[in-house]
């Protein structure tokens, strides 16, 4: 996974998600009542168009019949079927074989409805009461002009595209009016933290300024392991208060990018973690090249090393180890932890997503390593496996 391919965005994703969800739930059941309302609207008028024939159609069907009793009667006279240029028209026995037809199409013929259209053509059937000529069944047939046809799509366009945008505004209306309390929630959440870290920031900073003034050589033993818990529980809180600033003010901190020594940073940081490291018995291994420049803000770059460094650690087995190694174009750091199955790898970079809830922390460390790599075009990769540790690549262009 790249984490140069992620957003950071100052949209809340769960808001973006509710609203992905929401419009598309809302503009499939819009589109449902449309296609319902069409389909319904559609066959009404159809059914109209079919009652308005009707009766034109039962005029022709008397005609014929009319016709069919007079030739029944004079059939050694006449001889000839009964025709007119305004429709055409078929006989059946009952049986419903055909006696006579001039329709287009005499296979089509549906002698169980009264009157229907197919195929371009209206058809209406009429049962006869007294058999002429053998005749139980009559057809009449005209052409369908399809102008209820057209008159129908063009109002269904017209009409739903008018429904169509007055349901889209109302569910603008609605997304806002249900966004409204998360958006507030959001709001006082992250006022919240951002008052509790200011508050952090204080005494974590005197804790660890008189931890240093300490001369721990002259302490007992005992007193010497209390202060170092201490110290690991007060660096643990300046990690984080780390993180929270970042995410609190990362759009109004301006960026301060220099040629970078990665390598200097990079041991003062790992100075700085073993302490961490030591309260699991955690061993580090380095590899790192000296003289390593990066054009970057070393801010940034000391969060970006602080978030992975601590992932290993704390996703670290006891009595584990860490290895780092700093080469010019690539910065990797593994451990030996729980590892993590490739659909977690696919979200690792998510903001407060965690996979060991016994960790501690956010979820947000890699979701800050994403961010920063996202700004600076460093591509971020991680590979792992269950139970026996991840791998972390950091690589970049000079």
């Amino acid at each position: 996974m790249s984490a140069s391919n992620v957003t950071a965005t100052g949209i809340n994703r769960s808001e973006r998600i509710t609203l992905i969800r929401f419009i598309g739930l809302y503009s499939f059941l819009v589109l449902m009542i449309l296609i319902l309302g069409s389909t319904i609207y559609f066959k009404l008028q159809k059914d109209l168009m079919l009652q308005t024939k009707r009766l034109e159609l039962e005029e022709y069907s008397k005609e014929l019949i009319d016709g069919l009793k007079l030739l029944h009667i004079y059939f050694d006279r006449y001889r000839t079927y009964p025709r007119n240029s305004l429709y055409r028209s078929a006989i059946y026995d009952a049986d419903h074989v055909q006696i006579f037809s001039t329709l287009k199409d005499p296979q089509g013929v549906q002698l169980d409805k009264v009157i229907y259209t197919t195929d371009g053509v209206i058809q209406y059937i009429h049962v006869l009461d007294s058999y002429y000529l053998g005749t139980k069944y009559t057809v009449v047939e005209i052409d369908d002009d399809k102008v209820w046809f057209k008159e129908a799509w063009r109002n269904i366009l017209l009409y739903g595209g008018v429904l169509l945008f007055i349901f889209m505004a109302a569910g603008v209306v609605l997304m806002r009016l249900f966004l409204s309390p998360m958006r507030e929630a959001i709001h006082l959440l992250d006022r919240f933290i951002k008052d509790t870290t200011h508050e952090l920031n204080t005494p974590v900073s005197a804790i660890l300024s008189n931890i240093e003034m300490i001369d721990q050589k002259r302490l007992d033993e005992k007193t010497a392991r209390k202060i170092r818990r201490i110290e690991i529980g007060a660096r643990t809180i300046s990690t984080i208060y780390q993180d929270l600033t970042y995410l609190a003010l990362d759009h109004q901190i301006v960026s301060e990018d220099r040629d970078t020594d990665v390598s200097a940073l990079l041991k003062e940081r790992i100075e700085y973690f073993k302490i961490l490291g030591e309260s699991k018995k955690i061993t580090f291994k380095t590899d790192i090249q000296p003289g390593v420049k990066l054009f970057i803000d070393p801010a940034k770059l000391a969060r970006l090393i602080d978030n992975l460094l601590s992932n290993a650690i704390k996703y670290n087995r006891r009595g584990g180890t860490v290895y780092i190694a700093l080469h010019p174009k690539e910065l990797v750091i593994k451990d030996t932890g729980i590892g993590m199955e490739k659909k977690e790898i696919a979200e690792a970079f998510k903001r407060y997503k965690r996979f060991k809830s016994g960790a501690g922390g956010f979820g947000i460390g890699l979701n800050i390593v994403a961010m920063i790599a996202s700004e600076y075009n460093l591509d971020v990769k991680i590979e792992s496996k269950k139970g026996q540790g991840s791998e972390v690549f950091v690589k970049w262009d000079v």
